[in-house]
């Protein structure tokens, strides 16, 4: 067997009871990719399933012919091919690579199951060339750690066995097996860094120093096993911060050294699939967490909010005003009805029901699910996100009290505070949906009642297919 096939071989004769399905964009690394994994399969040395992924980004004229290419090249060998289209949009500062790469892999991530090893072709020069990238941009130990022989993809793994062998090692393949491949124009255009890495840096260094692949092989290697050992501290701080969901602990957070509290809070970051922060952003975080306990600091790191409440650090999205929002519920004439609002900026939707024969026994209350008295007739319901600060009573209390002094003792953030939906009958404050209803508007007794949820994600959702 060749090198490309004794790597193969020898990386999933580990795992004979995973499905394979190969990342194919129709080039030489995935072409010799596919070549060598059907070789192995028809000859029985491997006994996993073979399948193929293609995913066109449509970037290129010839995406289209290159998807027909990649149907052509599975056809002949009798292996299913998955086609999956993505939408890329370029962003300010962002890579057209990068951002094609991700929308790649999140179209694989999508739809794999976890019985799968999603396998590239990526080979040693890749891994020298993202290396080399890092390196450019001033990356840590996980950056430099560059790409990893084995990954999670969403419920799969994603596996790079060829890591070990060269660009050169799969051309000659390709060239005595006599394969055809497609070009991507691109890859020629040096205005894209990795190009310029390719064509330009990697023959002078190689020419200079000819082992430079395998020693830089070596420092990856260190770099990963310095990332494993930063995780596996983030997560014993996470752990001592008390980390809840979205929140940190700020006592013990401050605490660590400025070192942890960077590497922690990266960590706690990534774990919410957020935009890592910039050192500057780490700074005022720390500076800012510091500062009189009576602030509420907020601190944007990576496209993302950090802001502090009390004894906790929040992580949030990029919140918009939703203040001037406003709506009226009519609900129709007929003994049952029901309206369905969709709140703004994602925040949920609400089901209005309203019914004389509803069942009280069948509703648990809770903070998303009440039950309120009908208005009076005449009385418009209204649903706002503002409020004129009225005196109110909820139902827990003995004592009326002005509703920002309620929102306060119930150790409401600040922000949240501005996104909470008010329902009003004409100028009068019935519930803060999430929290409480005012006593007057508690349904006792009443032959018709109003049951508000607040639906914060769907209710189901469609099957996603599994490759």
């Amino acid at each position: 067997m060749s090198i490309i096939e004794t790597t193969l071989f020898s990386y999933f004769s580990k795992h004979p009871e995973k499905d394979i399905l190969i990342a194919y964009s129709g080039g030489v690394d995935s072409q010799v990719l596919l070549h060598a994994l059907y070789q192995l399969v028809s000859e029985k040395k491997v006994v996993n399933t073979l399948r193929v992924i293609h995913v066109n980004h449509g970037l290129s004229d010839n995406a289209e012919y290159w998807e027909s290419f990649a149907q052509q090249e599975c056809a002949k060998r009798n292996v299913p091919i998955y086609i999956e289209r993505v939408n890329v949009e370029n962003k300010p500062q962002h890579s057209l690579e990068a951002l094609a790469r991700d929308a790649r892999y999140k179209a694989i991530k999508d739809t794999v199951s976890d019985n799968t090893i999603v396998v590239t072709g990526h080979h040693n020069d890749d891994q020298a060339e993202t290396f080399l990238l890092a390196l450019k941009r001033g990356s840590g130990v996980k950056g430099l750690s560059s790409m990893q022989r084995e990954t999670n993809l969403g419920k799969a793994v994603l596996a790079r066995p060829l890591l070990v062998v060269s660009r050169a090692d799969i051309e000659h393949y390709a060239q005595d097996n006599q394969l055809s491949w497609i070009e991507d124009e691109s890859n020629d255009d040096k205005t894209f860094d990795r190009n310029f890495i390719r064509h330009d840096v990697m023959p002078v260094i190689t020419g200079r120093w000819p082992s430079f692949l395998k020693t830089l092989n070596r420092s990856t290697e260190h770099c990963q096993e310095s990332s494993q050992l930063l995780i596996e501290l983030a997560q014993q701080d996470l752990e001592l911060c008390n980390a809840n969901n979205t929140r940190l602990s700020i006592s013990p957070l401050l605490e660590l050294s400025s070192a942890r509290f960077n590497n922690v809070i990266r960590f706690f970051l990534e774990q919410h699939d957020c935009l890592m922060p910039s050192r500057s952003q780490l700074v005022e975080l720390r500076q800012q967490l510091l500062s009189d306990g009576d602030k509420s600091p907020a601190v944007k790191v990576g496209e993302h909010w950090m802001r502090r409440y009390r004894e906790h650090v929040y992580l949030t999205p990029e919140l918009i005003d939703v203040s001037n929002y406003e709506q009226e519920i009519a609900f129709d004439d007929s003994e049952e009805s029901s309206v369905n609002i969709e709140l703004p900026q994602k925040l949920g939707t609400l089901v209005f029901s309203q019914s004389k024969n509803i069942d009280e026994t069948s509703i648990t209350p809770n903070k998303h699910n009440i039950l309120i008295a009908p208005p009076k007739v005449g009385q418009t319901i209204t649903l706002s996100f503002k409020h004129t600060n009225p005196s109110c009573l909820p139902e827990y209390r003995q004592k009326s009290r002005p509703l920002k002094k309620v929102l306060q003792e119930l150790h409401i953030p600040t922000w949240e505070r501005k996104r909470l939906p008010f329902l009003y009958y004409d100028n009068e404050l019935v519930a803060v949906l999430g929290h409480f209803v005012c006593k007057p508007y508690i349904a006792i007794n009443e032959e018709e009642k109003i049951v508000v949820s607040w639906l914060l994600g769907e209710e189901s959702q469609l099957k996603k297919k599994s490759y």
